[in-house]
């Protein structure tokens, strides 16, 4: 209970006193009463007494008042507790004249979720006067008119309700007329004025009457009408309603000009006196007439507007029957009209609380929206069942007095829906049935619970040797389901040795983008290949993160010169050899070998001579570097010969190196051969010689006879199958041209022009290989009728025609054998035959007048073992 504070009406002070009523109904009603017109900010009640809550949970629980009207009139203080007024309250304007006036609220409060209705009795206060609709009125009145009739006057208008509406009127002291009240089911009813004396017109033809309205408060207020009296000549008799009250029951909504009845008044005179016309009395309401339509001649009264039962469920319509006498007589016919409902109003949601996002990890049964549904249909029509889409994870659940509440149920994951638009549908009980759509849009927020993801499970790049520093050399892709903060995305390089460095300083990364610049300028000679672990780490509280392996290759580049390994200078800048003048073409002359630091192209080397004092003299293998004489010495060559041979690799762009070779003529050497080994080897013993020669020639007969004998039987093999000859385990015999010194090199030999013309005339004897293992080389001199069998040009197989004489002339060949000039046979050049045994074509001269080498024969021995 409290005091209002001063309320002003009509200059009068009035304290109020406001009741409250607490109820302990299931669904905790409060009941206030209130004067209407209180000021703003005026004491309503302390609803957080009455309701039993801690002000300070107000805010926190988000209490909150939802009007059902379309104004908030009140409002409450979180910090007091104390509910006031936020606008002022019109009880007519709000409830018209109904007897009573009840402000609907819902105290909505959450956690845990809880509704109150609160209903606000707006008490009426005399803030309004009675009024006439017309401030004057003129009666006519016949002379004739009889003691005792009543006419009925306009009804005075006070919006305000109860006692303060219209109570009672009164009339002006007068010696003809009295008042009286017709009851018409208000309070008040109709004031009429009754002729209790005869009018005479003669005496009086006119004068003037006051009626005067009061209303029931305190203090009475009141409102005055002018009523003017002419008293007439006789027209004796009124016309006379068939019925006194025409009560009619109708559906809403029915079509306009739909007639609903027809009034028909009597009147016993003749002529114009007789003739009734109708017309809507005062009486009947603005309203009314806007609805209803009356014709004046036949009585008939259609609809002319919508009926709508919502609005109004009756109208009472009061019809004026009057002849058409020079004083015409009148008569008042009432028609009640009923309304009755048909199921035309949609149910209506009524949004009362609602959120417009969640989180995706929210709990079971979270509160998303609380609604009302209102049905302006019968009770009948009002039931109305609300649903929702079974396919969402969510649910309705129904509270009281057509109250639903929208929780979760089920997982909601945002990466899977982002946005949910929940549809509410509600349908009442009336036929048809009429239903209403309600869409809530609700947002779900992101949490981090995915981790980032690389777009490879692992990354290889490539980036070329000497580079340049904070060059780009590749990138990192990743990617993250999540929103907003949670897929910022950062990379970083996880720590590491690589090669006893941190990896820092060899590459680092861009922590935004993901692009891996190159710290160091690379050597593929020094490092070929590394692993970088990359994170990436996202934003997110906590934040989430994964890994990749980056294998980063070091492309190789033409960086590195070929480097000159052996010969190596003694003294200055040359390589000083020595050869003797007696040296056949295809001596070989020396080795160059030749490294470098690159890797497949790049690494691989070509020789050729780049300069020389004598080019018909020399020619180099361009794969293995081995320099050979491709003729003899003669006389006007001089002593000393200089070659500049020239080492390239095959990169982009081609390196190269040179080395500058001496070549020394010299008509005796000591301790030397053109059957030597490439170097010097120093001077074996006497003695140490005898015996090699004996022993390793002991073993060199006994194994030629050996392989004489196995020759000598695959041929005769072959023979019988192929009649074919071929020259022991099909070894091939070919013809070599004029250059037959050149042969004893390998066949990549770089050959001046002119060595060819010099050396076309020799006669020199064609040779034939015998080659019983693989890998020992012997070269065999072939006499007499044998060479001539040879295919000189192709090299290949003799014919088998030739086979007999081939055969009786081998008898009677006699060879010489002489073993291969000492050097490298691994890297010397290896023909193949069209019968696919290896052999070399090299030259040896007619006579051996150079004393077998001990030397060269452990090597053939080693090498036929």
């Amino acid at each position: 209970m409290a005091f209002l504070r001063k309320y002003r009406v009509s200059r009068w002070a009035c304290i109020y006193l406001i009741h409250v009523h607490l109820t302990s109904s299931v669904f905790g009603n409060i009941r206030y009463s209130i004067p209407e017109e209180l000021e703003l900010g005026a004491f309503v009640g302390n609803i957080a007494e009455d309701l039993g809550l801690d002000v300070k949970q107000m805010s926190e629980r988000r209490f909150r008042i939802a009007s059902e009207n379309k104004g908030q009139y009140l409002t409450v203080n979180f910090k007091t507790g104390i509910l006031h007024v936020k606008e002022k309250i019109d009880r007519e304007q709000l409830c018209e004249q109904s007897l009573s006036c009840i402000l609907m609220l819902q105290a909505v409060i959450e956690n845990p979720l809880k509704i109150y209705r609160i209903e606000v009795t707006i008490l009426d206060t005399n803030d309004n006067t009675p009024v006439f609709q017309r401030q004057e009125v003129n009666l006519e009145i016949s002379e004739m008119t009889a003691l005792g009739t009543a006419f009925p006057l306009q009804s005075a208008v006070d919006p305000d309700a109860g006692t303060n509406s219209v109570h009672s009127y009164q009339l002006s002291p007068n010696q003809y007329f009295t008042l009286k009240s017709q009851l018409d089911g208000r309070q008040n009813g109709i004031p009429e004025l009754v002729l209790q004396r005869h009018l005479d017109r003669e005496a009086e033809p006119n004068f003037g009457l006051r009626l005067t309205a009061f209303d029931g408060g305190n203090p009475k207020k009141f409102g005055t009408m002018q009523i003017k009296i002419n008293v007439v000549d006789a027209n004796d008799n009124p016309p006379v309603c068939q019925q006194d009250i025409y009560q009619i029951t109708i559906s809403e909504n029915i079509p306009k000009d739909t007639l609903i009845v027809k009034v028909t008044a009597m009147d016993m005179d003749q002529g114009l006196n007789g003739e009734v016309i109708y017309s809507f009395s005062d009486h009947t309401p603005v309203k009314t007439r806007e609805v209803f339509s009356l014709d004046s001649i036949t009585g008939e009264i259609r609809v002319a507007g919508a009926l709508d039962f919502e609005e109004s469920d009756r109208y009472q319509i009061s019809v004026q029957a009057k002849d058409k006498g020079s004083h015409p007589l009148e008569v008042h016919c009432n028609v009640l009209v009923t309304i009755t409902d048909i199921n035309d109003n949609s149910p209506e949601i009524i949004l009362i609380t609602t959120t417009k996002t969640i989180a995706e990890n929210v709990s079971q049964d979270t509160v998303i929206a609380v609604l009302k549904i209102v049905d302006r249909d019968s009770k009948n029509a009002a039931d109305v069942s609300c649903r929702i889409s079974r396919t969402i994870p969510f649910k309705l659940i129904t509270s009281f007095d057509n109250y639903y509440t929208l929780v979760t149920h089920g997982d909601i994951d945002r990466e899977v829906v982002p946005e949910y638009n929940i549809t509410i549908t509600c349908t009442d009980n009336g036929s048809p049935p009429l239903s209403a759509t309600e869409t809530i849009q609700l947002q779900v927020s992101d949490i981090n619970d995915n981790a980032p993801r690389f777009t490879q499970p692992s990354v290889i790049m490539h980036v070329a040797e000497n580079n340049v520093i904070g060059a780009s050399i590749g990138s990192v892709t990743a990617f993250d389901p999540d929103s907003n903060q949670n897929a910022e995305l950062s990379f970083s390089i996880l720590h590491n040795l690589i090669h006893n460095l941190p990896v820092s300083t060899l590459v680092s990364i861009n922590t935004v983008n993901g692009v891996i610049f190159a710290e160091q300028s690379f050597d593929f000679e020094q490092i070929t290949s590394f692993e970088v672990r990359v994170k990436v780490t996202d934003a997110g509280a906590p934040p989430l993160s994964s890994t990749v392996t980056v294998n980063v290759i070091v492309v190789d580049q033409n960086d590195n010169a070929p480097v000159i390994v052996s010969p190596l200078p003694v003294k200055g800048n040359a390589i000083e050899e020595t050869i003797p003048r007696s040296a056949d073409p295809g001596y070989l002359v020396t080795k160059v070998t030749a490294t470098d630091a690159d890797s497949g192209m790049n690494a691989k080397l070509s020789y050729k001579i780049h300069q020389s004092s004598d080019e018909s003299l020399f020619t180099v293998a361009q794969e293995t570097g081995e320099l050979w004489t491709i003729r003899h010495f003669t006389r006007k060559d001089s002593i000393h010969k200089k070659v500049v041979i020239l080492v390239m690799d095959y990169g982009t762009p081609s390196l190269s190196s040179t080395v500058n070779i001496d070549v020394y003529v010299q008509d005796k050497i000591e301790n030397a051969s053109n059957t030597g080994m490439l170097g010097t080897i120093g001077q074996w013993k006497t003695d140490f010689k005898f015996y090699l020669m004996i022993l390793f020639g002991a073993t060199s007969f006994v194994l030629l006879l050996a392989i004489a004998f196995l020759g000598f039987k695959v041929c005769s093999d072959r023979y019988e199958t192929n009649k074919v000859f071929c020259c022991w385990n099909a070894s091939c015999f070919f013809q070599r041209n004029s250059l037959q010194g050149i042969e004893k090199a390998s066949v990549n030999l770089q050959i001046a022009p002119k060595s060819t013309q010099a050396y076309e005339s020799e006669n020199l004897p064609r040779q034939f290989r015998y080659d019983p293992v693989m890998n020992d080389l012997l070269f065999l001199k072939l006499h007499d009728s044998a060479a001539s069998m040879i295919d000189h040009k192709i090299g290949t197989c003799i014919a088998a025609k030739h086979e007999k004489t081939l055969i009786s002339t081998n008898k009677e060949t006699n060879y010489e054998a002489y073993s291969s000039r000492p050097r490298d046979l691994e890297q010397s050049s290896i023909e193949r035959c069209s019968s696919g045994q290896y052999g070399m074509g090299l030259y040896t001269s007619d006579k051996c007048e150079v004393e077998p080498d001990p030397r060269r024969l452990v090597e053939i021995h080693s090498r036929a073992l």
